[in-house]
């Protein structure tokens, strides 16, 4: 089967130890559905319906490895104890004929005290210029505790039947505020050049390979770029990219930008809902994000496949792991542009959003057109439950508080 078969990619294809239904992976989108850090049976129908409207693997997102690292309310937290919830979730995909990933990861620099109950962690003394929360130097004993703790999360995974897991080294949570050095300003083996900041990541990744063996696909969503002078740029993270793949431990790379600490629209492109987001804040905070919102997240313009040309620059240099497209992928035409140009696996996340079953009306008819608009106010429904403001549960589901 050549890059240009039309239904290259809604084949099966292999991904490290398994075999996906097809090429299209829901990514990650924070649910807002756990608010106990839980598996819930509305979780599980979130994530059921991009199986059954024709996804290959869904991703759940947020699992964080500790109650330290979580990054927003209603997120999973990924040990011992939620193990029999997180078997529901696992064997309710597998009925569907789908398969379901975890995305594992720390907050760091992106947590609050208000979330998580202790200061946040960043590779040095570090203030997030969007929540002003002060960050404190994680200590070596910490980073050790930390990798650990992603290897116990990948092993509850595995024990929980997750077909992969997906490492969260991207958006600068702790992991990638190590690659940038406008937040990484360690002397010791953990900063300076590139390749002592991905120093945490090759150690994470190493351990957790080690717990898993090939129990389950390893996916690491890598931060390319994030939009922020001094910070994370492709001509570095080429090269994190390049250690991390020569490993061997890697069976797939989801490629994308942007940061939870600064410039967020960077990721996101589109229209900036002030409003929206606004509302998730209280007092002067919530006069702050009318005033300085665009400011403090950017704007950037939409622009289909956006991600692509960043992209491409990771297949000169990743030589065993497969490559995941992200970023601005609607319609049919997407996913076969994305085939056509090398890649393995695409990702979408706001179109599966706004229709969970359009990749069963793109089979059906490849002329139709995803209908989500870009406009971003699924961004602020994270701090209640995520949800396109167009879909008709909505105004019931969204409002509940977390």
């Amino acid at each position: 089967m050549n890059a240009h078969d039309p239904n290259k990619v809604f084949s099966p294809a292999k991904l490290g130890p398994i075999t996906l239904p097809n090429r299209i992976i829901k990514a990650a989108t924070s649910e807002g559905r756990s608010p106990e850090g839980k598996v819930t049976q509305a979780l599980i129908d979130f994530h059921l319906g991009f199986i059954q409207g024709g996804v290959g693997m869904t991703t759940i997102a947020y699992c964080a490895i500790s109650k330290e690292g979580f990054a927003a309310p209603g997120e999973i937290l990924m040990v011992r104890e939620n193990i029999d919830g997180l078997k529901k979730f696992t064997d309710t995909i597998h009925e569907a004929g789908g398969m379901a990933s975890a995305q594992l990861g720390h907050a760091g620099p992106v947590a609050t005290k208000q979330i998580t109950g202790v200061q946040p962690l960043a590779p040095s003394n570090f203030r997030n210029p969007s929540s002003f929360q002060l960050c404190r130097e994680i200590k070596r004993e910490e980073i050790k505790q930390v990798i650990n703790q992603f290897a116990d999360a990948a092993e509850v995974a595995a024990d929980a039947g997750f077909d992969a897991i997906e490492l969260h080294f991207d958006h600068l949570y702790l992991v990638s505020s190590f690659f940038s050095p406008w937040i990484n300003k360690r002397k010791d083996e953990y900063g300076g050049s590139i390749e002592n900041r991905t120093r945490f990541a090759k150690e994470i990744l190493v351990a957790v390979k080690e717990r898993v063996k090939d129990r389950l696909a390893i996916i690491i969503k890598l931060s390319m770029d994030d939009g922020i002078k001094n910070s994370i740029w492709l001509d570095e993270s080429l090269i994190t990219a390049k250690i991390l793949d020569e490993t061997s431990c890697v069976d797939a790379f989801e490629l994308t930008m942007g940061s939870s600490v600064k410039n967020q629209m960077y990721l996101f492109r589109g229209e900036t809902d002030l409003d929206g987001m606004s509302k998730t804040q209280k007092g002067i905070f919530r006069l702050g994000v009318k005033w300085f919102g665009k400011w403090v997240l950017g704007e950037y313009p939409y622009e289909h496949l956006y991600m692509l040309k960043s992209a491409r620059q990771f297949q000169t240099v990743v030589k065993n792991a497969q490559l995941i497209l992200l970023g601005g992928i609607n319609d049919y035409s997407h996913l076969q542009t994305a085939m056509q140009e090398g890649f393995d696996f695409v990702a979408m996340g706001r179109a599966l959003l706004r229709e969970p079953d359009t990749i069963n009306k793109m089979k059906e008819n490849p002329m139709e057109k995803g209908r989500c608009i870009q406009c971003n106010k699924c961004m602020s429904s994270v701090y209640w439950t995520t949800n396109c403001v167009f879909n008709a549960d909505y105004a019931t589901s969204s409002k509940v508080a977390i």
